[in-house]
C-alpha cells in the first residue's frame, strides 16, 4: 500500500469557486455562471472544443430481432444519420428487456472493444435496463495517426476538436436518438466507457445535461485523473502528446512538462457534471491511470457536489487489479446507477478511501450556504 500512496503534487488544486475576475461564487445561481466559464475554459483548451450538435439525427431501423431471441429480450439495430450531413452515419445497437417500458438506458461507446460480455448483457437486462452500444471509432478513428480525413473530421474540416471530443459527441447523438424512443426513459440515461472511452464519457457527461449518470472507468490523464497530483508511474500530458496527440485539442501540448500552469485540473470537468450523478471506477494496480490522483480530483469535485446539496451523487470505487473493465467494475456501476435511478437501495459503500495516509490536495472549501 505504501507504493500505491506515493504521489507527487505540483501545487494545490485550483479553487473552482473563484471567477475569472477574482470574485467568489456565493450562491447556486452564481455557480450557474461560473459553470459556463469552466465549460468554455476546459473544453476549449483541453479538448479543442466540441463538434457542432447540428440538426440532430434520424434513427433508421436496420434490424429487429423478435422478443425472446436475445437473453429473453429483443435486439434492435439502428443507423443514426446526421440530418444536416446525411453522408455521415453510424450504428447504434439496443438490447431491450422483455415487458413494458419505458426503461433506463446504459449507453456504452466501447463497441470497438469486447468488454461487454454476454454475462454483462444478461445482467443489464435482468436489472430491467436497456443496453445501448455504439463504436466510437466510427465517429473518429483511433489508429495512432493525426490524419483528419475520415470519420467526423471531413464533416467539419475547419474544426480543432480532438478524438475525445468527437467520441463524446457520439454519445450526445446517441442520446438525441434515445430520447425519442418509446422504450426509453429519457430521464434515466447513464453513459459508461473504459480508458480512452472513459475520457470521452466524462467529457460527454460534463457537456450534456440530459445524461443522468456518468461513469468513466480507468480514464486516467485527460479523464478523471489529476494533472497536478501524480501517482507513481502515471501517464502525463507529455506521454499523450508523444503518442496520441490527436485525442486532444492543439493547445494542450503547451502544458506538457508544466502542468502546474494549467488554470484547472480535472475536478473542474467533474464539477460540470454536478449535481447529476458521477461515479469513477478504478483499479488499485492500474498506476498508469493514476488511481490516487483520481481520488484527489474526486475529493475536490465533491466540494461542488456538497455546495449544490448533492453529496450522495458523486462516488468512486476501487478494486484490486490493473487496467481492465471487468465484471466487478460493471457491478459497482450498475448498482450505483440503479440507486440513482431509484430502482434499488445501495448495499455497498461507494466511497471507501484506499489512500488514508495521502495528504489533502487543497485547503479551500465550498462556500458556506
Amino acid at each position: 500500500m505504501e507504493s500505491r500512496e506515493q504521489m507527487e503534487q505540483l501545487t494545490e488544486l485550483p479553487d473552482p469557486f473563484v471567477f475569472a475576475d477574482g470574485s467568489w461564487v456565493k450562491t447556486p445561481r452564481d455557480w450557474a455562471r461560473r459553470r459556463k466559464e469552466i465549460l468554455d475554459l476546459v473544453v476549449g483548451l483541453e479538448y479543442g472544443g466540441l463538434p457542432p450538435s447540428g440538426a440532430g439525427v434520424d434513427a433508421q431501423l436496420l434490424h429487429n430481432h423478435k422478443p425472446g431471441e436475445f437473453e429473453g429480450g429483443s435486439y434492435v439495430q439502428f443507423r443514426l444519420v446526421l440530418k444536416n450531413q446525411p453522408a455521415f452515419h453510424f450504428r447504434l445497437d439496443l438490447a431491450i428487456p422483455p415487458g413494458e417500458g419505458p426503461f433506463p438506458v446504459i449507453l456504452n461507446g466501447d463497441g470497438c472493444y469486447r468488454f461487454v460480455t454476454p454475462r454483462i448483457v444478461a445482467d443489464v437486462l435482468r436489472r430491467r435496463m436497456i443496453l445501448a452500444q455504439f463504436s466510437r471509432v466510427e465517429i473518429a478513428p483511433d489508429i495512432y495517426k493525426p490524419d483528419r480525413d475520415t470519420g467526423l473530421y471531413p464533416v467539419y474540416p475547419e474544426s480543432t476538436f480532438g478524438a475525445v471530443s468527437a467520441w463524446a459527441w457520439g454519445y450526445h447523438r446517441c442520446v438525441d436518438a434515445l430520447v425519442t424512443m418509446k422504450d426509453v426513459d429519457a430521464s434515466r440515461i447513464a453513459v459508461v466507457g473504459h480508458s480512452r472511452g472513459g475520457k470521452a464519457v466524462l467529457l460527454a457527461g460534463a457537456t450534456d445535461e440530459r445524461i443522468a449518470v456518468t461513469a468513466p472507468n480507468a480514464s486516467g490523464c485527460g479523464g478523471a485523473g489529476s494533472f497536478y497530483c501524480r501517482g507513481r508511474g502515471c501517464e502525463r500530458i507529455a506521454d499523450l502528446i508523444k503518442v496520441v496527440p490527436y485525442w486532444f485539442g492543439p493547445r494542450l501540448r503547451e502544458y506538457a512538462g508544466r502542468e502546474e500552469q494549467l488554470p484547472f485540473d480535472q475536478h473542474f470537468l467533474k464539477a460540470l457534471v454536478a449535481p447529476r450523478a458521477l461515479i469513477s471506477t478504478e483499479g488499485l494496480d492500474d498506476l498508469w491511470a493514476n488511481p490516487i490522483g483520481t481520488r484527489r480530483t474526486h475529493e475536490a469535485a465533491g466540494e461542488v457536489y456538497r455546495f449544490l446539496d448533492a453529496p450522495g451523487s458523486i462516488a468512486i470505487s476501487y478494486r484490486p487489479g490493473d487496467h481492465d473493465h471487468n465484471w466487478d467494475d460493471w457491478q459497482v456501476f450498475l448498482d450505483f446507477a440503479q440507486w440513482q435511478f431509484g430502482q434499488a437501495k445501495p448495499t455497498r459503500d461507494f466511497n471507501i478511501n484506499p489512500y488514508p495516509a495521502a495528504k489533502p490536495a487543497f485547503t479551500w472549501r465550498a462556500p458556506a450556504p
